[in-house]
């Protein structure tokens, strides 16, 4: 019986490159499967559940190698990186070095293995071009209509491939019309980290290519240590999904043209108009803040607030477009659009700006 030993990999990987930069996003993991598609076999593999992805779930440490390559493979820059208790690490690389343009990354992983450089890929970087489009989606309830209420139902998510619920058709047309007009797409959901694999094999069967998908990392909350996230944010999505987003413009730069589709079932109305109050109507990070912290849907702890302040300065110092075009979307079932549209705030900027919402059926 043939046996696999144990490797490192990269589950997730990320690379957005603009004229002055390249943001790497990678998360580590170890694996003893073998994956070797080409073609069309991608498209016709057997779809995976949460559970067959656990082994997500494992921390380790890592030290990375990032090497940048010249158009003729000529080494321009090399970094060495270590690996956060959550085996993640993100850092920013100069997009040119001496006037020479970076085109392409390989990452070895050179701790596991003592005298080894073992290669984890070699990756070019998704070009942010001029004018910059982007869109952000949300994946529950917007892309497929999924259902945690009950113990059966979040068994029923863990043990099932994603196309076991129903597609929301309407959503994913709109995010395919969005793509056939240029938008470099990203999926951001409140899921669990260890779903990545299931929604990759699931967008691949709807026919939307993406590798930016941002998701919840469990380990943050059930670590001893001091984290980001608590055990309340297994609820309670506001403070996630909202710092996500902003870490997604951050990397991107604020885009001349930003789309985000969400769901009205849960905070994405309230996330949205936050986001274009900083990079719209340009309101203070801090009169945002103090607003923003009390809301039920949020409940920030010490550390979160200041993690929030910190993202929302640098999200509205960020160098802005002379033009910038943000159109939010909201899906709602037909039965609870009055009531989603309807639906106050409580906060006067907020409520004001609802009218730039564009809620759908669906």
């Amino acid at each position: 019986m043939m046996k696999f030993f144990k490797r490192p990999i990269i589950s997730s990987f990320l690379a957005l490159k603009t004229q002055d930069s390249i943001a790497i996003r990678a998360t580590m993991s170890m694996s003893q499967k073998v994956y070797a598609q080409i073609g069309s076999d991608l498209l016709n593999e057997k779809a995976t559940s949460p559970w067959d992805n656990l082994e997500f779930f494992q921390r380790s440490d890592f030290r990375l190698k990032i090497v940048g390559l010249s158009p003729k493979s000529k080494i321009l820059l090399v970094r060495e990186i270590n690996t956060d208790e959550y085996a993640m690490v993100q850092l920013k690389i100069p997009s040119q070095v001496k006037d020479q343009e970076i085109t392409s990354i390989q990452i070895y992983e050179i701790k596991y293995k003592k005298g080894f450089e073992l290669l984890m890929g070699s990756f070019i970087p998704l070009k942010l071009n001029t004018p910059k489009k982007v869109l952000i989606t949300d994946f529950d309830k917007t892309l497929v209509d999924t259902k945690y209420s009950t113990m059966r139902e979040v068994y029923d998510s863990l043990s099932k491939p994603i196309n076991y619920f129903p597609t929301v058709q309407g959503s994913v047309d709109l995010v395919k019309r969005f793509l056939k007009e240029g938008y470099g797409p990203f999926v951001l959901s409140a899921s669990p980290h260890f779903y990545e694999k299931s929604l990759r094999d699931w967008l691949y069967q709807n026919e939307i290519f993406t590798s930016n998908i941002f998701l919840k990392d469990y380990r943050k909350i059930f670590t001893l240590s001091l984290s980001e996230l608590t055990t309340k944010d297994l609820k309670a999505q506001g403070f996630y999904k909202l710092n996500e987003l902003v870490q997604i413009l951050i990397m991107t730069g604020i885009p001349d043209n930003l789309v985000l589709i969400g769901d009205g079932f849960e905070s994405d109305p309230m996330i949205y108009l936050i986001i274009r109050s900083i990079i719209i109507e340009q309101h203070d990070p801090w009169v945002v803040w103090k607003k923003v912290r009390a809301l039920h849907s949020f409940k920030l702890t010490r550390r979160q607030q200041s993690k929030f302040l910190t993202n929302l300065h640098n999200l509205a110092s960020l160098k802005r477009p002379p033009q910038i075009s943000l159109q939010i979307y909201i899906r709602c079932r037909e039965t609870d659009l009055d009531s989603i549209r309807n639906r106050p705030l409580h906060i006067d900027f907020l409520d004001n700006q609802r009218k730039f919402i564009d809620y759908y059926k669906a």
